[in-house]
């Protein structure tokens, strides 16, 4: 189901084939947490920015709307109208920081996670079986497994814990996802892809420890668990490298949360395949812009992402004023074609809906024109 096409010299670029079409790699998924990306509808996401695949957050759908009203419109896609690929997380990493930041939220014991739903207070039970069930009455292309995310400024104890619970976790997860296989009659050809998660914070012998075992329960593609940054918010650039290179060569590479335009192409020379972040669309609704440089590639110059291939503006500067030149020279997108820099601060000085939407929809097609260079300069 997934293919290299091409090599140079850690860093890919293949086809991940799905039963809702095939995806180029390296990708990049914006967050659908709730079954939507806010203020952007599909037709621009697949035509206009030409996304191939996008996010959902299977905890958020399960607390609302809830699976009977998502099954009953027949799966995510069909109730979100999106025809092609998706991917679903866990919903781990939400539930388990709900936890983390306040433990009257919920507890974690070997067989579950009992959490309170923070809309309405309600109980609920997640379990590695019950995550995947989930996600397949999502009717989703990938998955995620149930894993332990600790924040990375835990001790080495705690973090060797969340590990141990992962890779338990994730072949309980495994299991599940065979028995839902053969329960639901499903073909090799439309099964969904099943990723398990490596965790161990920034020690590398965890990381190792834990991408071996859950290599051992077997998967499609393994993903790098918590957060990529350390608790100063500086990349953790040697754990991710080394960690990609754990990861057996033809498994995909999912960097789970990755992130901004350099770190996305320092992980993609690492090897990493996918990609998914919510910087693109909430910094775009907080005035926010990526624009490109006259590079021709992020690629060039003397090592990986070492390239000042594009700078950001805040179009709530007072100086765009006046600015009547388009946003960005470089770029092809609604806003770029239509707009000036001037009108997009009047809309935001006006709180207008409508410069968020315009200045989302701009970084989504920064990001996918950041890997369709990547694709072409490998």
């Amino acid at each position: 189901m997934f293919e290299i096409i091409s090599k140079n010299p850690n860093s890919r670029c293949g086809i991940i084939r799905t039963k809702n079409g095939e995806i180029k790699t390296p990708f990049f998924m914006p967050d659908a947490t709730r079954g939507f990306v806010r203020s952007i509808d599909n037709g621009i996401l697949e035509k206009e920015i030409g996304l191939e695949a996008i996010l959902i957050n299977t905890y958020h759908l399960f607390l609302n709307p809830g699976m009977e009203t998502i099954k009953k419109a027949g799966g995510a896609h069909k109730f979100m109208n999106w025809t092609k690929p998706l991917l679903s997380d866990s919903g781990g990493y939400q539930v388990f920081s709900l936890i983390h930041k306040n433990p009257r939220l919920g507890k974690i014991t070997e067989d579950e996670v009992i959490f309170r739903s923070p809309i309405d207070g309600s109980k609920h039970i997640l379990t590695p079986e019950k995550a995947i069930q989930i996600q397949f009455d999502l009717g989703v292309d990938m998955m995620v497994c149930l894993d332990d995310p600790p924040p990375n400024d835990y001790p080495k104890e705690k973090i060797a814990q969340a590990v141990s619970r992962t890779i338990r976790w994730a072949n309980r997860c495994k299991k599940e996802y065979e028995k839902q296989i053969e329960k639901r009659k499903v073909s090799k050809a439309d099964r969904p892809l099943i990723f398990g998660v490596i965790q161990g914070g920034e020690y590398l012998d965890l990381r190792k420890h834990c991408t071996q075992e859950l290599v051992k329960i077997g998967f499609d593609g393994y993903g790098f668990g918590a957060r990529h940054i350390d608790s100063e918010g500086n990349f953790m650039e040697e754990v991710v490298r080394e960690t990609a290179k754990f990861i057996p060569e033809k498994a995909l590479r999912f960097a789970l949360g990755v992130g901004t335009p350099e770190d996305i192409v320092k992980c993609f020379s690492y090897g990493w395949d996918m990609f998914d972040c919510v910087i693109p669309t909430r910094e775009g609704r907080h005035g926010r812009l990526f624009l490109r440089k006259n590079t021709p590639s992020p690629l060039q110059g003397e090592g990986w992402g070492e390239v000042d291939f594009y700078e950001t503006i805040n179009i709530n500067n007072g100086k765009y004023k006046d600015d009547f030149s388009r946003v960005d020279e470089h770029c092809d997108c609604v806003l770029c074609k239509n707009h000036t820099r001037a009108y997009l601060h009047h809309l935001f000085a006006s709180k207008e809906m409508l410069g968020m939407r315009l200045a989302a929809i701009h970084n989504l097609k920064f990001y996918a024109d950041l890997m369709k260079s990547l694709r072409i300069t490998n």
